[in-house]
């Protein structure tokens, strides 16, 4: 099967990685594909063809039909990519990959309506989780057997632990403290996202250096707030291409989400790369960190749990090491592009045969 994959822009982020690989993964399964953003990024990343240089505009609506035309089936990866292809593509068969939590970004009814009629012209609508998956029925009204399960998925062998000597060279590169515990981020640098509570707690844990990768409006203020409160405590890498040289450098990896998550890939490179992660009860985060076993799981917006989980990771090297080896295990299992490509290859081959029609 011909399979056309549909982005937003080239910046990376998590539903245009995820696009990317499983375009791969699919390949390698023996079908053709390939992965166009509508737009450039604002800072880019992923050397992906572009459709046009602003959306919406005529000019990148005629070049997504188009590329639709050549395909068998058009995934559209979340955010804009759901309009566009429901406009340019009538009567091609698309399938639309819910990415964000539909309670925080669809709060109001006009907006609900408005994301139910796209929903209702793709032929299947992919769920991150059993959570995501209600949301969309009970919030947004999509007909539950219009909706299909697949989880997140990230290519495991780019996120492998580090061997000694590996994590080593990762905190010379990155000019850390080869013995300093280190608490990472990588993450939008949105409200949303908590980093402003994430560097708050690092502040009252003295001996923790949180490093921070992941660009946004916020970064001004958060550099400020990091000057304030732990001077000398916080880098900021901006945004980067590989985000394996920071994981294999960093003890725990922390996410502080406020709510619009719905599975981040983060922490899934995270767990694969056997680190614990603290993170907040958002959309399916409590599948990926199981409590208590791969990390800990806060109520979202308690910043004090956050710091107090921190803490006690910092103060207990052998839960660190404990619950990174279950979170690679966990994350194996579940999350491995390869297992999540085959259980896509499945709904895109049902999708083309019931738009062909009877044989």
């Amino acid at each position: 099967m011909r399979v056309l994959h549909v982005v937003s822009d080239t910046d990376r982020r998590g539903a245009q990685v995820f696009a990317t690989d499983l375009d791969a993964a699919l390949r390698h399964l023996g079908h053709h594909g390939r992965a166009v953003a509508l737009v450039p990024g604002r800072v880019g990343g992923l050397d992906l063809p572009v459709l046009g240089s602003r959306w919406p505009a005529l000019g990148t609506l005629r070049a997504l039909r188009d590329a639709m035309a050549d395909a068998d089936v058009t995934v559209a990866h979340g955010s804009s990519t759901g309009p566009a292809c429901a406009v340019a593509g009538p009567g091609r068969p698309f399938v639309y990959r819910q990415i964000s939590d539909s309670r925080f970004w669809a709060p109001t009814l006009p907006k609900r309506w408005r994301v139910r009629i796209v929903l209702a012209r793709a032929r299947r609508v992919v769920a991150l989780s059993e959570f995501n998956r209600a949301e969309l029925i009970d919030w947004i009204g999509v007909r539950p057997d219009r909706i299909v399960v697949v989880p997140n998925g990230v290519s495991a062998s780019r996120f492998l632990p580090a061997s000694g000597p590996a994590r080593a060279a990762a905190r010379k590169s990155l000019g850390l403290d080869p013995d300093a515990p280190v608490i990472a981020c990588t993450n939008a640098l949105v409200p949303e996202k908590g980093t402003d509570a994430v560097i708050r707690a690092v502040a009252t844990i003295p001996e923790a250096v949180l490093v921070v990768a992941g660009d946004g409006p916020e970064r001004d203020a958060l550099e400020r707030l990091a000057d304030a409160v732990a001077p000398g405590r916080v880098r900021f890498l901006g945004s980067v291409d590989d985000a394996t040289t920071l994981y294999h450098a960093t003890d725990i990896v922390v996410l502080a989400s406020r709510g619009g998550d719905a599975m981040p890939a983060s922490l899934i490179e995270a767990g694969l790369c056997g680190l614990p992660v603290v993170s907040t009860e958002v959309g399916a985060i409590p599948e990926v960190v199981v409590d208590g076993v791969t990390g800990f799981v806060c109520p979202p917006g308690d910043d004090a749990a956050i710091t107090t989980r921190l803490a006690s990771l910092v103060a207990e090297p052998g839960d660190r090491a404990r619950m990174g080896t279950s979170a690679r295990s966990h994350c194996l299992a579940r999350y491995e592009i390869g297992v999540v490509a085959a259980r896509w290859a499945d709904v895109l081959s049902t999708v083309i045969t019931e738009a062909r029609g009877p044989a």
